[in-house]
């Protein structure tokens, strides 16, 4: 949960609780964590009143629709003919976007060479003169 949080922010955090709560801050954690009690118990309680009403064994993972329907709904054959025509579609997709990351990638190297300095001299000995750019002055 807090696996973004260095020490100190998490100190800090701390020190800011300890300013706003007072002398009550232990009031507070103790209901805070009472409350997560308590909504862990709802959610086992709730997954084991579906595993009675539904005759299977729910985990709390599974009560995602996709997960619910994959394990309890579809069977293996059923799953492996639902994803067949999907599967060769995306490895058809992948060699094409794997073809395009190639293409992009040589061409990419070879601007790189043109930038380098490394660009063969032209017939006449030297880089191309730029054009003429039309000053803001001209136009008005």
């Amino acid at each position: 949960m807090f696996e973004n949080l260095n020490w100190w922010e998490i100190g800090a955090l701390l020190l800011l609780a300890l300013l706003i709560f007072g002398d009550r801050l232990p009031t507070v954690i103790n209901d805070g964590l009472r409350m997560v009690r308590n909504l862990r118990n709802m959610a086992r309680n709730a997954t084991g009143d579906l595993s009675r009403e539904l005759g299977t064994d729910i985990q709390l993972e599974d009560l995602h629709p996709k997960a619910f329907i994959r394990k309890h709904l579809l069977s293996e054959e059923d799953e492996q003919a639902l994803r067949k025509p999907l599967q060769s579609m995306y490895d058809n997709l992948r060699s094409d976007v794997t073809g395009v990351h190639e293409d992009l990638k040589d061409v990419a190297k070879a601007a790189d060479l043109r930038t380098n300095g490394t660009r063969p001299a032209t017939a006449t000995g030297g880089a191309p003169a730029p054009a003429p750019r039309p000053s803001y002055d001209d136009a008005t």
